[in-house]
């Protein structure tokens, strides 16, 4: 086991977001079950108390998940200095056999998390609360995966062994690994670009066509397309070195933690494309979420590409 602060921290909040998310829980399953906004009963009235408060709790729990998350990413990246063979959060997370599982979980989460919070949004600036039910089966659903963040979480920090030699990113993140990030590198580097490029353009295509549900389709297939080819092809320009393609490193010092930057941009970017196909509302609100998405997915695309523009235009060839 591995105890900094930076590991406290995270075990003494998820403690007490697991508490209250119980009481939550508890509270979310009878609301579930038993609201009905149209009654005048003793029954809907506590319901509606007890709505507000399990709201209240959730709100507050997933409104400090979400920014926790690079809290998490920054604490992986603090234990690596303390692991023999780390060099960034890669390597905390291949420490054990439950960081890359729990990293996939988070994602997720942070996805779910954030789409409750928008929902949540549009259920109190109705005054009928059309959205009630729903939010509270959301929870209820989301509950399940929020435990089990926890409990891995404590399980795979518990399991990191300090004494051990861990790989570091520059063999887990190459051709020749034998994980299947290594896949990724088999594919050509054309191939990737015109998937990248392509489905931005497709984003574009969906909003001008006003379909939503293809623009949240293709939102979602852009955090495959962005993170593959941020890391086979984006990331080596980052480093200005071929063989180096770690998703993590850039989250330190010596890149001006320009990390944080790009996975703020695509999280924006993909998470309000999503939210304008899910969430029902006006088309007041959903054409605002378009122009979140397009704006933040564009940037994303503009940092990305000005990488290896100014790499070539400075050295005069191409990695």
């Amino acid at each position: 086991m591995i105890l900094t602060p930076e590991v406290l921290t995270l075990f003494i909040l998820n403690i007490l977001f697991a508490f209250f998310a119980i009481i939550a829980f508890v509270l979310s399953v009878k609301i579930f079950l038993q609201w009905d906004l149209n009654a005048t009963t003793q029954r809907q009235y506590i319901l509606e108390k007890q709505s507000f408060l399990a709201a209240t709790i959730i709100k507050y729990i997933f409104a400090i998940k979400v920014p926790l998350f690079l809290f998490f990413i920054f604490t992986l990246d603090k234990i690596s200095h303390v692991l023999t063979g780390a060099m960034c959060a890669a390597g905390v997370v291949d420490a054990t056999q439950y960081g890359t599982y729990l990293l996939i979980l988070k994602v997720i989460n942070l996805y779910i998390f954030a789409y409750w919070l928008m929902l949540h949004r549009a259920d109190m600036k109705d005054e009928n609360q059309p959205y009630t039910k729903r939010k509270f089966g959301l929870f209820i659903a989301a509950f399940f995966l929020f435990m089990a963040e926890v409990i891995i979480e404590g399980i795979m920090f518990g399991a990191i062994d300090v004494d051990k030699m861990v790989s570091c990113c520059g063999s887990l993140y190459s051709s020749s690994a034998t994980s299947y990030v290594s896949n990724i590198f088999r594919i050509d580097t054309e191939v990737l670009l015109v998937l990248f490029y392509g489905n931005f353009l497709l984003m574009g295509l969906f909003y001008l066509l006003k379909n939503r549900y293809l623009f949240a389709l293709s939102n979602l297939s852009f955090i495959v397309s962005g993170v593959i080819t941020l890391i086979a092809f984006f990331g080596m320009y980052i480093y200005q070195l071929p063989t180096h393609h770690c998703p993590f490193c850039f989250l330190q010092n010596d890149y001006y933690y320009v990390g944080y930057l790009i996975y703020f941009l695509l999280f924006i970017g993909t998470f309000s494309g999503i939210g304008a196909g899910l969430l029902p509302g006006s088309n007041t609100s959903r054409n605002k979420s378009y122009k979140i998405s397009l704006l933040f997915n564009g940037l994303y695309v503009l940092l990305l590409s000005l990488y290896p523009l100014l790499f070539y235009v400075k050295n005069g060839v191409w990695l």
